[in-house]
């Protein structure tokens, strides 16, 4: 059986690969259809079909190359059933970039875990 951890590990993985395809109506499973996101510059977004929206308008945009989040630690409660993810992400774009730290929370939903809120922090940006 993987472990919590290591489950929540990869799917972070997979929701990379995601959207590095520009593939929005993929990304839906990986959301509690309650899940909130905060955005890099403060921005609220609620429910899944709110932050699917923005992913499409995201990938519909020419310049747009991906967002990536990398995993520093994934913290456990007792009962095994809500996680904290923490990391780093940065956004590319063709001509400029901007990243931070992030904070999500997973929880475990029909054995499966799905993400109940995003908070994004950008404290960089390039050209």
């Amino acid at each position: 059986m993987t472990a919590p951890e290591d489950a929540i590990r990869a799917r972070r993985k997979l929701t990379n690969k995601l959207i590095a395809a520009h593939d929005a109506r993929r990304l839906a499973p990986f959301f509690d259809p309650g899940a909130t996101l905060i955005s890099g510059e403060g921005g609220l977004l609620m429910g899944a079909p709110a932050i699917l929206a923005a992913f499409e308008a995201q990938f519909a945009d020419p310049s747009f190359v991906t967002y990536a989040r990398t995993t520093q630690d994934v913290a456990l409660d007792p009962a095994g059933e809500r996680a904290a993810e923490t990391g780093t992400w940065l956004a590319t774009w063709k001509d400029a970039s901007s990243s931070g730290p992030y904070l999500a929370a997973w929880k475990k939903v029909r054995g499966q875990w799905v993400i109940e809120s995003e908070t994004f922090v950008t404290t960089g940006s390039g050209a």
